[in-house]
């Protein structure tokens, strides 16, 4: 998608999309990736290593996403004085875990991480707490978790589970008024999928009315002399190579004692400041910036 757009000139937003590669040898002078990537995840949970612990094991889906969610931990757990002592790929959308977790159980290591998403997150998830690990005296991450993945099993099931969002409703009026907004219209929290591309969008409106122009390169270019000020984000800011640097948050998952509504599921830790969390503009790799 980010070279047909290029191609053509268009205007390309991505909240979904993980790959670190969209702001490094695939970006684009027109591409923004908003609001998380594979090396900020990474990043983010090296600098909460005081929190969690130095010993890890790893629970990866077996396809590109997981393993650059591994690879980019890995990375920076060793530069920040952690070690990985095991590992094991697990199939995507498998439905037992078990003997993955069973290794990561008998590894002894003090943090059980899991890089995988969605159904991977909330199976494995379900089953760690079966076999005494989440609960118990190893630490457990998300490196993919999100709090609809908490809902969805529960706070006796995943209270103590660790971690990293890109968007915190807690974080201040901004965050809360537009968490009540969304719950209201939609049912639900949003995901910081659906927070990061509601701000999107609306930073790229508020751009070509004040650019007064549609065309792509001046809007761009409104985009990243404004700050970001939103329910998603505080003093962010569009970097040249198409990064939205912002703030994200070590979080966990509460007790039920703690949860005062079916909403309320996870805490702050620890802000990682963006600047710490993102890629540095010179380390990415993106071509046009040669140029």
């Amino acid at each position: 998608m980010q070279e047909i757009a290029r191609a053509q000139g268009k205007v390309t937003l991505f909240s979904g999309g993980g790959t670190a590669d969209l702001t490094g040898k695939a970006c684009s002078p027109t591409g923004i990736q908003w609001t998380y990537d594979t090396y900020e995840t990474g990043k983010a949970i090296a600098e909460a290593l005081p929190e969690l612990g130095k010993s890890w094991f790893f629970i990866t889906a077996d396809y590109t996403f997981g393993q650059a969610l591994e690879a980019g931990a890995t990375l920076f757990l060793k530069k920040a004085g952690g070690e990985v002592v095991g590992g094991v790929r697990a199939p995507l959308n498998s439905s037992d875990f078990s003997s993955f977790l069973l290794q990561a159980q008998a590894s002894k290591a003090q943090v059980v991480a899991l890089a995988n998403a969605a159904n991977d997150t909330v199976t494995s998830l379900k089953q760690a707490k079966e076999f005494g690990i989440l609960g118990g005296s190893q630490k457990m991450v998300a490196l993919g978790g999100d709090v609809g993945d908490i809902r969805a099993i529960g706070l006796e099931t995943a209270q103590g589970l660790f971690f990293v969002e890109p968007f915190y409703a807690g974080r201040d009026a901004d965050s809360e008024e537009f968490a009540k907004r969304f719950l209201a219209r939609a049912g639900k929290m949003p995901s910081f999928v659906h927070a990061g591309l509601y701000s999107a969008v609306r930073h790229y409106l508020a751009a070509i009315a004040a650019a007064k122009t549609d065309e792509p390169k001046a809007v761009i270019a409104k985009m990243r002399e404004m700050p970001v000020n939103d329910g998603f984000a505080k003093n962010g800011r569009v970097r040249a190579d198409g990064r939205m640097v912002h703030d994200v948050y070590l979080v966990q998952a509460k007790s039920p004692a703690e949860s005062k509504g079916s909403w309320d599921v996870i805490k702050l830790i620890a802000t990682i400041p963006g600047d710490k969390a993102f890629r540095p503009l010179e380390d990415g790799g993106c071509p046009y910036l040669k140029g």
